[in-house]
């Protein structure tokens, strides 16, 4: 997946000077891509894409989840305030409602940003209506979906909380 989200980054032209001898190789253009995690589950997705993109740069949104209104509650966003130019790809392992991506999505525009590629595990058909309803312009990139969602607006059948699955938590709903 990893490949294919990183598919349109540009590539240039570098010279490159050894002891033995100079050549011309190639480089990631700059500047690098933007890898963005929705915390904390999507720290996972990004850990792999550093690894076929060291160059990137990192951001951070933290959201989490109101349990009454399902609605996206932000408590931390240390995303890049210039994002002009630059590629983006939102990491965060479930799209479910479409909430948090879309919010994300949202945070990300006010700061310039225009390539956006959006990156999961597992989609619910639901969320992927609503983000493309609301962001057409964003790609979404999920390796497998779900036909819906249950009444606390989990994927089902689902993995569960992607975050507690992860990092071995357990949270009281």
């Amino acid at each position: 997946m990893g490949v294919e989200l990183l598919s349109n980054v540009q590539i240039v032209s570098h010279s490159v000077s050894t002891p033995l001898s100079s050549y011309v190789g190639k480089r990631i253009a700059s500047p690098a891509p933007v890898f963005v995690s929705i915390l904390r589950a999507g720290s996972i997705m990004v850990e792999g894409l550093l690894d076929l993109c060291p160059e990137a740069s990192v951001g951070h949104i933290g959201l989490y989840r109101d349990y009454e209104t399902l609605e996206p509650k932000e408590y931390l966003n240390s995303v890049d305030g210039n994002l002009s130019g630059k590629q983006v790809v939102l990491c965060d392992p479930m799209l479910a409602t479409g909430g948090s991506a879309i919010y994300a999505i949202n945070l990300l525009k006010s700061a310039g940003a225009k390539n956006i590629r959006f990156a999961c595990i597992l989609a619910a058909e639901y969320g992927i209506k609503q983000l493309n309803e609301l962001h057409p312009d964003v790609s979404i990139f999920a390796a497998a979906t779900d036909e819906h969602l249950d009444d606390h607006g989990y994927i089902v059948p689902g993995l569960g909380d992607a975050g507690d699955r992860i990092f071995d938590t357990i949270r009281k709903h």
